[in-house]
């Protein structure tokens, strides 16, 4: 009899432990529907009671490319740079997703005055689009606004 429950008991905790293994190899495989990379259709600034649109599959293009915990975005003219419109930016860090708040610590960026303050947004993501909305505040840049930025899946 003791054998057959130590072998019954050997038996459950085998089962429990493959079950807490699969649960950990599922979690580690489902992606965060965040990840990925996307492409900005549309930004929209509200600052002192202006409103400036930005139309990015025009003039310019602008992505942004999201792993497990680091962010990076990548913006430039779409002239190659031959003309006054010539523009790059860059930059990056890691970030924090809780439910649908969304924290950016930007670490890197080619507005330095941008580096090291954090922006929280709220996001949604329906089907292959993504809205991020939040207030960006950078004392040092005198930048206090509302951006809601559009984005669709690059596939």
């Amino acid at each position: 009899m003791k054998k057959h429950f130590s072998a019954l008991l050997l038996a459950a905790s085998m089962l429990t432990a493959c079950g807490t293994q699969e649960a950990q190899k599922d979690a580690k495989e489902t992606p965060n529907e965040l990840e990925g990379t996307w492409k900005l259709l549309s930004g929209t600034l509200i600052e002192k009671g202006d409103t400036t649109v930005t139309d990015y599959t025009q003039k310019v293009s602008f992505i942004k490319v999201i792993n497990g915990s680091h962010f990076a975005f990548l913006q430039h003219d779409l002239n190659k740079g031959k003309d006054s419109t010539a523009s790059f930016s860059a930059g990056g860090g890691a970030y924090t997703l809780k439910d649908s708040t969304y924290t950016e610590k930007l670490e890197y960026c080619t507005a330095r005055e941008w580096e090291g303050n954090e922006f929280h947004f709220t996001i949604s993501i329906q089907n292959d689009t993504l809205v991020q909305r939040g207030v960006e505040k950078v004392e040092s840049a005198g930048v206090e606004r509302l951006n809601i930025e559009k984005y669709v899946r690059v596939k």
